[in-house]
Order: structure tokens, then C-alpha cells, then sequence
């Protein structure tokens, strides 16, 4: 049995010469250095977009924080501004109520005005006819008469 086995192992050192000369140690090397450079690499690759990831969710956190406090403002900026129209809407109603007051007492003192105005026209001309009936009885001649017309001059000028 030892001739087989020396066989065996000449046989065994033959062909691990043979592999060794052919550089299979070395492309098995190589091939794990590749792969392993490969996982390296995808490794890389996943904490890469890990990180862009991140970066990305930050990004939009700050757009979202952002955007919320400008709905705020624009919120608050329309609050002042309905507040604002509100009270500019109640001093032109204020300002038109008076404005329609002092109009419709304006109109009230006019026609006041003109309906004294007309009552005291109709009086002066009833006192007027009346005095110049009296006049006109108790005076009788010309002379009378011009001093009958001379009067109703003179006392419907300072009536009116």
C-alpha cells in the first residue's frame, strides 16, 4: 500500500504544482478580491443613498415647516386684513348713516322753510284783501283810493 500511496501523494503534489503553475491561487484570489470590492462597493452605494435619503427627508422637513409657517402668516396677514376691511365697512356705514341724517334734516328745514315761507305769503295775502276791504269802506274818493294803494305797497313789502 505504500507504493499507491506514494503515488497518491506524487500525484497530489503534481497537480498542486500544476494548479499553482496555472495561477489558480490568484484567480481565486482575484475573484474574491472582486467580489469583495463589489460588496464594498455596493456597501458604499446603500450608505450613499442612505445618506441622500436623509438629506432628501431633511429637505422636505424644512419645505414643510417652511410652508406651514407661511400659512400662518398668510393666515394671520388675512385675519388682520378681514379685521381691517371691517372696520373701514363700519366707519363708511357710520359716515353714510350721517351723511343720509343730515340730508334728510336738510330736506326737513327746507320745507320747513318754504311752507312758513307759504304760510306767511297766504297771511299777507288775506291780511292784505281783508285790510283793503276795510280801507276800501271807511275810505271812499280818490284821495282814499291813493292812500289805500300807497298802504297795501308799503305793508306787502315789509311782509315779505
Amino acid at each position: 500500500m505504500g507504493d499507491a500511496t506514494l503515488w497518491a501523494f506524487i500525484a497530489l503534489v503534481v497537480f498542486l504544482g500544476i494548479v499553482i503553475k496555472m495561477g489558480v491561487p490568484s484567480m481565486i484570489t482575484s475573484a474574491l478580491d472582486k467580489r469583495a470590492k463589489s460588496i464594498e462597493d455596493e456597501l458604499d452605494q446603500a450608505r450613499r443613498l442612505r445618506e441622500e435619503a436623509q438629506a432628501l427627508l431633511a429637505e422636505y422637513q424644512r419645505k414643510a415647516r417652511e410652508a406651514e409657517s407661511e400659512a400662518e402668516e398668510i393666515i394671520t396677514l388675512a385675519k388682520r386684513e378681514a379685521e381691517a376691511m371691517e372696520k373701514d365697512a363700519k366707519v363708511k356705514i357710520t359716515e353714510y348713516v350721517a351723511r343720509r341724517t343730515k340730508q334728510a334734516e336738510d330736506k326737513i328745514a327746507q320745507a320747513e322753510t318754504q311752507a312758513v315761507a307759504e304760510v306767511k305769503g297766504v297771511a299777507t295775502d288775506i291780511a292784505i284783501k281783508a285790510a283793503e276791504k276795510i280801507l276800501a269802506k271807511q275810505m271812499a274818493g280818490q284821495t282814499g283810493t291813493d292812500l289805500l294803494q300807497t298802504s297795501i305797497a308799503e305793508v306787502g313789502g315789509k311782509l315779505n
